[in-house]
């Protein structure tokens, strides 16, 4: 399988308080990623906890809390600001999600690694 610089979706696919994960290349390195879609934006993260670097989701492509306004580590319950990724609680508070670039193609959603 080939990983790809961008991955996209169409934005009717990803409802509100919806999130989706995929695989992101950049050069020789990949990784996964996940994308939500919260208050009518999109927002991008690479799916590695900067606490620990394990992933968010415990379970595949869950990544919200209970409250459906932010987003948890299922590692050890840091919560981050899903526009942000802003860790707000925990033991990371202040420590940031690594943010990916995301745009709008019409009706696509398009992330791609920064720079």
């Amino acid at each position: 399988m080939t990983l790809s610089a961008e991955w996209r979706c169409v934005a009717s696919e990803l409802a509100p308080g919806a999130s989706a994960k995929f695989r992101l290349a950049r050069g020789a390195r990949a990784v996964d990623a996940f994308v939500v879609h919260v208050d009518g934006g999109y927002h991008a993260y690479v799916n590695c906890c900067p606490h620990v670097g394990t992933p968010l989701d415990l379970w595949p492509n869950e990544f919200f809390a209970e409250d459906g306004r932010t987003l948890v580590c299922a590692t050890h319950g840091a919560i981050y600001e899903p526009d942000t990724g802003r860790c707000i609680g925990g033991p990371c508070v202040g420590d940031r999600l690594e943010r990916l670039d995301v745009r709008r193609e019409g009706d696509t959603i398009v992330v791609t690694w920064p720079g």
